[in-house]
């Protein structure tokens, strides 16, 4: 039986709004082949954070090098804090011709790239249930100081207008419900997919 090449998955959202604890929920029970895509950043780890498991951690110099020699799907410089994050093609690429979905957590600029390049792409964005919740649960991070939390706040206003050319968008409301909602979706397309397959 022939082997079907696997899909991109983008999760998209603003900070704050439950990416990373939708994601360890998912991939418990995820109806797809779905593997995390590990991105690379120029930003120091943070408390737990492991290299080639949360992050590909590399100096600045390195992560120029691979820029240069079009080594990212796609990457950014965070405004204000001059760390820069990518997703690196032949990682992606590996996995796609694996048969594995391939899922992206990144931002909804690099989302958009990403589906540009690979129109085939699932793009679901994640929405706060209220504009008071994200920035409850920005606040309750502890990890940053007053102005990196207003440019956050500032960015995901943009985020989420931005979000809305997304296919796909999530309320997380519940994590439970935000994750069944995906897994939905998910399936929805394993289906297009296999149909497609049986017409070609």
């Amino acid at each position: 039986m022939k082997q079907h090449r696997g899909r991109i998955v983008i999760l998209s959202g603003p900070s704050g709004v439950g990416k990373t604890t939708i994601t360890d929920a998912l991939m418990d029970v995820v109806p797809v082949p779905l593997v995390r895509s590990v991105s690379a950043t120029t930003r120091a780890p943070r408390p737990g954070e492991r290299d080639g498991v949360d992050y590909h951690f590399l100096t600045p110099e390195r992560f120029e090098q691979l820029r240069k020699q079009g080594q990212f799907l796609e990457c950014f410089e965070v405004f204000g804090t001059g760390a820069w994050y990518g997703t690196l093609r032949s990682t992606v690429e590996q996995a796609l011709a694996a048969g594995k979905w391939v899922l992206l957590v990144i931002d909804v600029q690099g989302g958009l790239e990403v589906m540009r390049q690979y129109p085939d792409a699932v793009g679901i964005f994640v929405e706060p249930s209220s504009w008071e919740e994200l920035e409850r649960r920005l606040r309750g991070r502890g990890t940053e100081d007053e102005e990196t939390i207003r440019r956050r706040l500032d960015q995901a206003r943009k985020e989420l207008e931005a979000g809305k050319q997304y296919p796909y968008r999530v309320v997380n409301d519940r994590v439970e419900r935000a994750v069944q909602e995906i897994c939905r979706i998910l399936e929805n397309e394993q289906h297009k997919l296999e149909a497609d397959s049986d017409v070609s």
